[in-house]
């Protein structure tokens, strides 16, 4: 049986970031690195020749997931890490994307993250990791990146619950929760808009936040929050109330 690790989204960002740490685990047989862009892929085999195995989807789409289970079950695996990574933000309101692509947003960070954690648990023994990406969003509504912001509040609170219920089985499960970095999310979230988001405060790096998330999971926590910005974030949320919250994510943004 092969001890393998799953990362979504994993040609790019975090997911590289959490990739190229994972390949250096002389634990694990194989890194299965799922996106949808096969040239980022074949660029992840070759950077690390011998430990990826490349793995085409787009898991907005219920029946390639339900592939990849079913490919999974034909391997006889035992997955030590489960990373759903992959996701997409769009910096705009509410009447400026179709109802298609609002719902597609949500199938993937929402759905996605689910329908993989429901594929994968049954390949997870005790003593494995499911790492859930939210993100520093999750912690107050967000006017113009209503959507994105929700998903990731719903990826948090779904991670903790299903952490304690996985605590009998010897699974971790923690929800990681990074501010602003530096990945290609800016390029794709960008819209033509007035109200688009353009000031990033607390930038990191994807390589900052895999390398905290990973030990944090290793350590048993549910929560992984990399950085002073995200951690304030984090703190003054849970003491203003959420009117407050959104009037100051406005003023930051330059917005009335």
């Amino acid at each position: 049986m092969k001890t393998i690790a799953i990362i979504t989204g994993a040609s790019g960002g975090l997911g590289r970031a959490f990739t190229a740490l994972l390949a250096a685990d002389p634990s694990l047989d194989e890194i299965w690195a799922v996106a949808r862009h096969r040239e980022g892929l074949e660029a992840l085999a070759s950077a690390y020749p011998g430990r990826i195995r490349p793995y085409m989807a787009d898991l907005s789409r219920r029946e390639e997931i339900a592939a990849l289970g079913e490919v999974l079950k034909g391997e006889d695996v035992s997955i030590r890490y489960l990373i759903n990574n992959a996701g997409y933000a769009k910096f705009c309101g509410w009447d400026e994307l179709s109802p298609a692509d609002s719902l597609a947003m949500l199938d993937l960070n929402i759905g996605g993250v689910v329908a993989m954690g429901l594929t994968c648990l049954p390949m997870m023994p005790s003593g494995s990791y499911l790492l859930n990406i939210a993100s520093q969003a999750s912690f107050q509504p967000l006017p113009w990146l209503n959507l994105y912001g929700s998903s990731k509040a719903f990826v948090r609170f779904y991670s903790r619950a299903l952490g304690m219920e996985l605590r009998e089985r010897g699974v971790t499960v923690t929800a990681v929760c990074p501010g602003w970095m530096d990945t290609g999310l800016f390029d794709r979230a960008r819209v033509e808009s007035a109200h688009a988001i353009t000031r990033f405060v607390g930038r990191f790096t994807p390589e900052q936040v895999a390398e905290k998330a990973l030990a944090d999971a290793r350590k048993g926590r549910a929560l992984s929050i990399y950085g002073w910005y995200p951690r304030l974030h984090h703190l003054i949320a849970k003491l203003l109330p959420q009117k407050l919250m959104m009037r100051l994510w406005l003023m930051q943004q330059g917005m009335k």
